[in-house]
């Protein structure tokens, strides 16, 4: 086996660093940059942060912006709604996707491996697509309704469309899957044996399922929670396409600001509240991971 030099280490280890700085630091420094400029009327939309006005250097930099999103409602509204959104779908991923993680992971053979291609299987069709399918299914004159009012279940076509519920259900189809992969990886490496000590020691299944599986699946609990809550929380497809005028969530919040009013400070200004926001449960869920972990 060849032995990697220090300066390969040191490639293998920074080209990770460098991707990230590249894609991810720089770019938001570039939108915290925006956000503490002063909307006009130009282009780019936004004034410079740093002048040389007088033949020196001048920071116009401003927190306008972000005292807007204090004392305005509209965003105080679209940061609740997209959290309590996401949250809720969230919580449903997690209590549908719990039995059916656990199911595959007792499957056997090629079943368990068909199970898997299922879960998977949306991945291969455009989200875009599969979003459009459901307004299909949810309008008026759609399929769900027409299906209903064949049966003589209904008489008058339910509204299932532009509503919470449509944006509710789109969230947990869309992201269910990333509930179910991390539950099925923590769920498949379990110790058949502790379930045989438990059983042998008089506790019920269900005694047994608290005691035991439930706490040595909370790190692919909290792993699936962040991968539903944080990109539900910044969904705009879904309660576009989805949801009715009563639903605000900040991703149609942005779209507004960046493409309808054009105010590039004030859009920015909410990204970066936003990934703020997000911080706050990945660094909790890090630390949670990382005791997990080490006990």
């Amino acid at each position: 086996m060849i032995g990697i030099g220090p300066l390969g280490r040191l490639v293998l280890i920074g080209l990770p660093f460098v991707w990230l700085a590249l894609f991810f630091l720089f770019p938001l420094l570039i939108v915290l940059k925006i956000s503490l400029a002063e909307s006009v009327v130009g282009i780019p939309p936004y004034t410079p942060l740093i002048t040389t006005d007088g033949g020196g250097l001048e920071l116009r930099a401003t927190l306008a912006n972000f005292a807007l999103l204090a004392n305005d409602e509209l965003y105080l509204r679209a940061y609740l709604g997209s959290l309590c959104n996401a949250a809720l779908a969230t919580a449903l991923c997690l209590l549908i996707g719990y039995p059916i993680a656990y199911a595959i992971a007792r499957a056997k053979g090629t079943r368990r491996q068909f199970l898997l291609f299922l879960v998977m299987m949306p991945f291969w069709t455009s989200f875009l697509i599969r979003v459009y399918a459901w307004i299909a299914i949810l309008k008026p004159n759609g399929l769900l309704n027409d299906f209903l009012t064949a049966l003589g279940l209904i008489t008058v076509p339910l509204p299932l469309l532009n509503n919470g519920f449509s944006v509710e259900l789109g969230l947990v189809y869309s992201y269910l899957p990333f509930m179910i992969l991390p539950l099925y990886g923590s769920l498949s490496v379990l110790d058949e044996s502790l379930f045989e000590a438990a059983a042998d020691l008089g506790a019920r299944p269900s005694r047994a399922f608290l005691g035991v599986t439930l706490p040595l699946t909370l790190p692919g609990i909290a792993a699936g929670s962040l991968l539903v809550l944080i990109p539900a929380i910044g969904e705009f497809v879904i309660p576009d396409l989805l949801g009715g005028p009563d639903t605000l969530m900040i991703g149609k919040v942005l779209w507004d600001e960046f493409f309808n009013n054009r105010d590039w400070p004030v859009a920015a200004a909410v990204t970066v509240m936003l990934v703020a926001v997000l911080a706050v449960p990945i660094i909790v869920a890090q630390k949670f991971l990382e005791r997990e972990r080490a006990a």
